[in-house]
């Protein structure tokens, strides 16, 4: 397969020896086992992204959500190499459907930052590559073909990793398949690196196509004035903003920190959309919570927020590849 020539459009990354300095003491900044965790699974970080972080504070969410753990190296009985079961669904490289009327479109395996305790955390140590622009163009003709289609979501990696002009290309394609009556774009982008986000960009996503915009926010301290700058540019041209968090111990696994997530978002004219229980990640143990509690935590949630507009459905994502079902 041809290797595509794309290149990171964002943000320079911050050097890892930086982001050490920063966050270490002297004594742990030669740690072999978060070494070796590195190179397992890589590091990116954006300076803005950095920047959220108490250095003071080693148990800082916005650290533990980017920065690897010794713990990422052990394994447990119950992980799984997929844990959403997405292998098993997927009819053409760089493509997922779970759902008769909808799929996945797996632009890049890129992300401005890499979240430790994502599902596809395979994708950047090489495990998948991103598509050329010959097998990106083989996968919008099978969806172009498969006319029972409705939806197409833009994932990866992070789809706004992909610079405007070839994002314009891609969503021009698709916009001009008939049966398709909107797309959905999964991105972190916002969270990460809000500078990529301007009208240029926004203008390249605009088609046709009714578009949902779905972010990922996992803590209320990710929610800054450039958020809100972002989430305009979005709402200005026409496209509904969403949000999506996972369950995650150790960053937002208590009611309160939910609570003030869910009403920071809502004040920023974002929906709540989904409180993701935590997938059965290899490495990612650490972020993992009991089901039960879970439950618990989504309770005091919803009694603390009435069941309004500022309350996610809380699902899970099972590992046979059916797709989220709400917990409990």
């Amino acid at each position: 397969m041809a290797t595509s020539r794309r290149t990171l459009t964002g943000s320079p990354a911050v050097p890892l020896a930086e982001v050490v300095d920063r966050l270490e003491t002297g004594k742990n900044r030669d740690d072999s086992a978060r070494l070796e965790a590195t190179r397992r699974f890589p590091v990116r970080w954006t300076r803005y992204y950095l920047d959220l972080i108490d250095p003071a504070d080693p148990a800082d969410p916005i650290r533990r959500i980017a920065y690897p753990e010794a713990a990422e190296l052990e394994s447990h009985p119950d992980e799984l190499a997929d844990p959403v079961g997405e292998r098993d669904r997927s009819p053409q490289p760089y493509i997922v459907r779970k759902h008769a009327d909808r799929a996945i479109l797996l632009t890049t395996s890129r992300c401005h930052v890499y979240c430790r305790f994502c599902f596809r955390r395979s994708f950047p140590d090489g495990e998948h590559r991103d598509p050329s622009v010959e097998v990106l163009d083989a996968a919008i003709d099978y969806l172009a073909r498969e006319t029972d289609l409705r939806e197409v979501i833009l994932s990866g990696g992070d789809p706004l990793t992909l610079p405007d002009d070839e994002l314009r290309r891609i969503v021009g394609c698709l916009a001009g398949i008939p049966h398709l009556t909107q797309l959905r774009i999964h991105t972190r982008a916002p969270v990460h690196d809000p500078a990529r986000i301007d009208r240029r960009l926004v203008e390249a996503l605009t088609s046709k196509l009714p578009t949902w915009v779905v972010l990922h926010f996992n803590h209320p301290r990710e929610i800054t004035s450039e958020t809100r700058r972002v989430v305009s540019l979005f709402l200005e041209a026409g496209m509904p903003v969403l949000n999506q968090t996972v369950l995650l111990a150790g960053v937002n696994d208590d009611a309160s920190t939910l609570e003030a997530l869910c009403r920071g978002l809502l004040a920023q004219r974002i929906k709540p959309y989904y409180l993701h229980h935590p997938d059965r990640v290899p490495g990612a143990g650490s972020f993992y919570i009991d089901i039960e509690r879970g439950k618990r935590i989504y309770g005091e949630l919803t009694r603390r927020l009435g069941g309004g507009l500022a309350l996610p459905a809380y699902v899970i994502d099972p590992p046979d590849g059916s797709g989220k079902v709400p917990v409990g």
